[in-house]
């Protein structure tokens, strides 16, 4: 019934992408001409030439050469190069992986120019960044994975930061829980506690993982469940670049909801209400009208999630482009991005429905002078999301198939009678089509502007007339970092400063139009009304008594906050390196950090605080020792327990470098490390429900108060009444900080030089956690107990990655996996229950308790009076019928309740892993990168189904229902018999409820196309690239229907994206 209303939206639509795409991709043609026109420029003056080579004097090739121009060349296969001189005071950066960088002043360069080769994972290229301090990955003995993206962006343009995590990043389960302990907190740029979902991953330089308890001490508290840092690209001295990348593509529906027609709804409700013993709703004829007439309007079939409302392809395009450069004194660094993409429901033509978002990132490095650098950061970020204000998504999941038309079509209408003909004369029509409603719906309201939820009369007309909902979001950043080189006092001391603040908010824009909706009345196939006035029987005259609403467009603006954060934060720290009698280093570190936040509708602010004290010495470069402290404090905690030291420490040894493998062909690196300590935190100090669960609205402050709240009046004798003070929090001034004991065991290695394999073992104890005790107070008592320091977990597991590289002539061959096994238990748990096997202590942590089907109850299993047999146990939930589902009597009792629930699964997988392969042929290239888990059970009846799948009462019946039983398909049946009642015995949580979450999944794939250097040459580009994508390709998993679809939201989707990126 829409496509007539929609083919003049759709054919506009079409139109103004293939513009948009062209005016797109003419503008990058332009883009490439400017800026390809600067970059052929060239810098007058004379030439010299220069031989680079190693500390024996052997030429080297391929030392990338830059000079303060922005110009740059490379050293041939004699180690020279050519370069047009300079000014005295300006210089030259040599730069070759596996060797240590040089800075060159013009009027040193010679001849010949040394440079010193780096030791195996101690070149620039191994640097990494963990926020307040850069190491070596040689020099690391803690558990650390890490990536470099400036190696990947090429043949792996996504840039979600997210997908760049999930399956590259060893140890991390999805994108953020770190070895199944909780989600990490990131670590941007420094600074602790921001969004990565704000981020391009065109803007991102390195993402590392800190997993142990010694990698993430020195963050202190927050660190709890690990760290995720990342840090953002930089300009680099003499190496001036301007980068686009250009994204443009479609996303498709993997898989949408298939909700049964109005015929097959209206027949099967009619058995729902027989197996209750009551009557039929909808009679036959009403059935088969629905069934086969060809007047949709009439007999309406709606169904939200049909391509008549949700769009089958949604366009998107990203557009970055970033620029840098700058000399040895001075760099910067400027990144700019929009992105737009369409929304899936997209029928209202006064709005252009779906998200645009813009950011800017810049910073600077400077130098003050001799022994002070500084740098600024600001970043600005700003999305907004466009909608209409009916989600029809969400309301796809109740709205009857044959509630009423949504559209009425004018062209149906008999304007013989004046009044119908005047009331059409004055109506708003949308493209040849009235907006529907039904009395039923209609009739609740009168107004619109009684209805501040109109979706319940009319969610189409809504969506439509009912004017738009804007989302926006905005950020803003500030960081500034000042470095001391205080050499002058003593060697290889150096101090830092860190200062940043962020401001994050939301809101609604609303525009709430009121609008008129019909509720027709049919005579044959014609409306003939919409309402009459039966006053006089003889004589009915039409009206507009199922007329609902005006007609008043941009009345209402309302403007709402979803909320804000401000945040200000500081770390300052002095830096000791030194090395000494050769062979001894020595690198010591003092912290100080402070962050407080602030969030609307919450009077307390947030404060982190920590002194940190870290020492790490190595001899020989072989062997490294690293003990960290730190000092705490939370205002969470009663006076008396608000600090609390924790010390990690850790070893690695070399063995490679040791004489009886330094030579071996087969081993060409061999590290193992192990870590340990303990590391207190406040992260899980906060509020609990009465069942343990977290309560998001209350604070997480003065928990170990004694609180008390108003209770009921009494009253007196005399006349005069009190009120009652009752306390719903005991006191416990004892409440600590909970405590995470840390054991790692690893190992590094290197063969053949060309596999990778990285290994740990991990035990982690979250010991101290809060919780209220249940075996310790008795039942009156529940009320006031106060939070206790009890609950402990245990994780253990191991993670192992492997990467093989290798290169054949014009062949190259990178694979990758990822395998993180991490099981957990509850190790101490206060708690009574009747059955020992209800007990959750030394069970998982994400175990699922439930009841065990047998299947449905059969006709045998009831007398001629249709009771339950006698030697049947009884169940507690209800009167059960045939066709209700059976449950085991797991304590005998001859009963069935909750006390023969037991352990049935668990919600959180074991297993992970990933596979990334990587295939590179002259100037093609293909990466794949698959994801997969298993070992975990997922439940039809969570919430997020919007039960699709626990159909009873007046819900709307989905393909689920087709497979009920009934006494012909008692052995086939996959579902309860149906009930137009609320049924529970049916929809409880148990074994029949429950399905596999195992799969693999080709989560992305990318064939790039490189241009040769001498195409590239003559565009003034420095590189240039196609690139075709594709995500959630394929799937493999005996549930992956259940596990791909959404329901009451947007779908899981399958992209395909074409890319172009240039350098200059």
């Amino acid at each position: 019934m829409l496509v007539f209303y929609k083919f003049v939206l759709i054919n506009t639509k079409e139109k103004m992408k293939i513009k948009k795409l062209y005016r797109l991709f003419t503008l990058f043609g332009l883009m490439l001409f400017c800026i390809g026109n600067v970059a052929i420029a060239q810098t007058d003056g004379t030439e010299v030439t220069v031989t680079v080579v190693d500390e024996q004097g052997n030429p080297i090739e391929g030392v990338d050469v830059f000079s303060s121009n922005g110009n740059k060349t490379s050293s041939d296969v004699n180690g020279q190069f050519k370069i047009k001189s300079l000014d005295d005071d300006q210089s030259v950066i040599l730069k070759k992986k596996g060797y240590t960088s040089a800075i060159i002043p013009m009027v040193d360069l010679t001849s010949n120019i040394t440079i010193k080769k780096s030791l195996f994972l101690a070149s620039e290229d191994d640097e990494l960044n963990i926020g307040v301090a850069t190491k070596y990955r040689r020099d690391i003995v803690g558990a650390v994975s890490s990536t470099n993206t400036r190696d990947r962006l090429t043949y792996d343009n996504t840039q979600y930061v997210r997908d760049y995590i999930n399956g590259l990043q060893l140890g991390v389960r999805g994108s953020d829980n770190i070895r199944g302990i909780g989600n990490a907190v990131f670590v941007i740029d420094g600074v602790i506690g921001r969004d990565p979902n704000i981020l391009n991953m065109e803007e991102v330089e390195q993402i590392t993982v800190l997993k142990d308890a010694n990698s993430v001490a020195l963050y202190g508290s927050q660190g709890r469940n690990g760290v995720i840092v990342i840090n953002t690209k930089r300009g680099k001295a003499n190496k001036k670049e301007v980068n686009v990348n250009i994204r443009s593509g479609i996303r498709v529906p993997i898989a949408l909801p298939n909700y049964l027609s109005s015929a097959a709804y209206m027949t099967l409700f009619n058995e729902a209400r027989n197996n209750d013993g009551l009557s039929d709703v909808f009679s036959t004829t009403e059935i088969n009208n629905y069934r086969t007439s060809s007047n949709n309007y009439k007999y309406p079939d709606v169904d939200l999630y049909s391509k008549e409302y949700v769009q089958s392809i949604v366009n998107y395009t990203n557009v970055l482009t970033e620029f840098s450069g700058g000399n040895d004194k001075n760099q910067y660094y400027v990144n700019l991005g929009w992105n737009r993409e369409e929304a899936w429901v997209d029928i209202n033509e006064d709005i252009n429905a779906g998200t645009n978002r813009f950011n800017v990132r810049g910073n600077l490095d400077f130098k003050i002078n001799d022994w002070i650098t500084s740098s600024l950061d600001g970043i600005a970020v700003i999305s907004t999301n466009k909608a209409s204000r009916a989600d029809l998504l969400s309301v796809g999941t109740t709205l009857k198939p044959n509630a009423y038309s949504p559209f009425l079509p004018v062209d149906l209408i008999d304007t013989n009678d004046p009044t119908v003909a005047g009331q059409l004369l004055t109506a708003n029509t949308f493209n040849g089509f009235l907006l529907g409603t039904s009395l039923e719906q209609g009739g609740r309201f009168l107004s619109n502007s009684d209805d501040p939820l109109s979706t319940e009369r009319s969610p189409v007309a809504l969506a439509i007339a009912g004017g738009y909902l804007d989302t926006v979001f905005r950020s803003t950043q500030f960081n500034n970092t000042i470095n001391f080189d205080l050499d002058r006092i003593t060697k290889g001391l150096s101090a830092k400063t860190y200062i940043s603040f962020d401001f994050y908010d939301s809101y609604n824009l609303s525009i709430k139009n009121q609008f008129k909706t019909y509720a027709p009345a049919w005579e044959d196939n014609r409306i003939i009304n919409f309402g009459v006035d039966n006053n006089d029987p003889l004589n009915p005259v039409a009206d507009n008594s199922r007329i609902y609403g005006e007609d008043v467009k941009d009345q209402t603006e309302n403007v709402s906050t979803n909320g804000f954060l401000s945040r200000v934060g500081f770390y300052g720290l002095i830096n000791y390196d030194k090395t000494f009698a050769e062979n001894h280093s020595l690198n010591t570190t003092v912290l100080g950090y402070y962050n407080s936040q602030s969030r609307n509708d919450v009077i307390q602010t947030d404060v982190d605080a920590h002194l940190g004290y870290q020492m790490a010495y190595d001899y020989k470069k072989k062997l490294f020792f690293d003990f960290t402290g730190i000092y705490m404090n939370s205002i969470k905690l009663p006076k008396g327990n608000r600090g609390a030291f924790s010390p990690t420490a850790g070893i690695a040894y070399i063995l490679s470098e040791e004489p009886f493998l330094k030579s071996n062909k087969v081993i060409n690196f061999l590290k193992i490390k192990t870590s340990g300590g303990i590391l207190k935190s406040d992260q899980g100090i906060v509020a609990l429900n009465a069942n343990g669960s977290v309560d998001n609205n209350t604070s997480a402050y003065y928990l170990y108060d004694l609180n008390y709240s108003n209770g009921n009046n009494f009253n007196w004798a005399d006349g005069n009444t009190n009120r009652r003070q009752d306390i719903s929090q005991g006191e416990n001034l004892d409440l600590t900080f909970e405590e995470r004991t840390d054991l790692n065991l690893g190992f590094e290695a290197y063969l053949m030089n060309s596999l990778w394999i990285e290994a740990n073992y991990f035990r982690t104890e979250l010991d101290k956690q809060i919780t209220f005790l249940q075996d310790r107070y008795s039942s009156f008592y529940d009320a006031f107990r106060p939070y206790t320091n009890f609950n402990k977990n245990l994780y253990t597991g191991f993670e192992i990655g492997m990467n093989f590289n290798k290169t054949y002539e014009d062949f190259s061959i990178s694979l990758g996996a990822n395998v993180l096994y991490s099981q957990t238990e509850r190790t101490k748990r206060s708690e009574v229950f009747a059955e020992d096997y209800l007990q959750t202590q030394g069970r998982e942590i994400s175990t699922i308790f439930g009841l065990v089907d047998q299947g449905f109850y059969s006709e045998a299993d009831f007398d001629s009076d249709g009771d339950l047999n006698a030697s049947l146990p009884v169940p507690q939930f209800g009167l059960v019928q045939p066709g209700d589902i059976k449950y085991q009597d797991l304590n005998g009792d001859n009963i069935i309740d909750n006390d023969d629930r037991r352990a049935i699964g668990q919600s959180s997988s074991p297993w992970t892993y990933a596979l990334n392969l990587n295939l590179n042929y002259k100037r093609f290239n293909l990466f794949v990168l698959a994801v997969g888990q298993s070992g975990a059970q997922g439940n039809k009846l969570n919430n997020s189904f919007n039960e699709y799948y626990s159909v009873d009462g007046n819900d709307k019946y989905s393909e689920v229902v087709l497979g009920r039983w009934t006494p012909s398909t008692a052995s086939t049946a996959t579902f309860p018999r149906l009930s137009s009642q609320a049924n529970q015995n049916n929809f409880r949580q148990s074994t029949f409820w429950l399905y596999d979450t195992s799969y693999f999944n080709i989560s992305r794939a990318q064939i790039t196309y490189e241009f040769e250097d001498v195409f590239c040459k003559k565009l003034g580009i420095e590189d240039f690239s196609l690139n075709l994508s594709g995500t959630n390709l394929f799937e493999i998993g005996e549930n992956r229907d259940v596990r791909q679809l959404r329901i009451g939201t947007a779908p899981l989707t399958r992209s395909f994206t074409l890319g172009i990126r240039a350098s200059f």
